[in-house]
């Protein structure tokens, strides 16, 4: 009988903490740390026919030489040989040292990179992404008609006076009297200052 297999076989969160800080090969210094060294590495390697016969049949079923190019270098990366950057550097010239092994086999190959682009076709997604900006514009512009006409209401209405403490009245807006010049005497009967006279 058949063991079965359990669903969720992952490993556990945090499961790669666990181990000593440099217990991995990528932890640890590259043992190519330039691109020249790690070309001279790849290039003993794609071209030993004892291991570019799996790399030919690769090609061979219409694996991309990008993909396998990818898949080497990461790996490298991986296992320590190299940096990550390292790796982004050197995966141009290795794709054309597979292509170049792949010439001198005559085995038809795919770059994987050659995506030809039909300008006249305009794709379904780029359709649908300009009818959502357009209808998300379509708000904004009734926005802004709803403000001008709110803005020409607020200029038909007459300006609110102000009121309280500190508020002009109109006594205040008059001019007021120079100290220098002398009031008018008043003939008053009852008042004490018309008495002096």
């Amino acid at each position: 009988m058949a063991k079965p297999e359990p669903i969720m076989d992952a490993p556990i969160a945090g499961q790669s903490l666990t181990t000593e800080v440099g217990g991995r090969p990528w932890q640890q210094p590259a043992k190519y740390s330039t691109v020249e060294d790690a070309l001279e590495f790849y290039a003993k390697k794609i071209t030993d026919p004892a291991i570019n016969s799996s790399l030919l049949d690769a090609l061979e079923m219409g694996t991309p030489v990008s993909s396998v190019a990818e898949v080497i270098v990461q790996s490298s990366a991986m296992e320590g040989l190299h940096t990550i950057d390292v790796s982004i550097l050197l995966l141009p010239v290795v794709m054309e040292l597979i292509a170049y092994v792949a010439d001198e086999a005559e085995i038809k190959y795919n770059m994987g990179i050659d995506t030809e682009i039909d300008q006249d076709i305009i794709p379904d997604s780029i359709i649908e992404l300009a009818i959502k900006k357009a209808k998300d514009k379509m708000p904004e512009e009734e926005e802004e008609e709803k403000q001008e006409e709110v803005m020409e209401l607020n200029e038909e209405l007459p300006e609110p006076q102000p009121t309280g403490l500190m508020a002009r009245t109109e006594t205040e807006d008059t001019p007021m009297e120079t100290p220098d010049a002398e009031p008018e005497a008043t003939p008053e009967t009852g008042s004490l200052m018309a008495r002096r006279a």
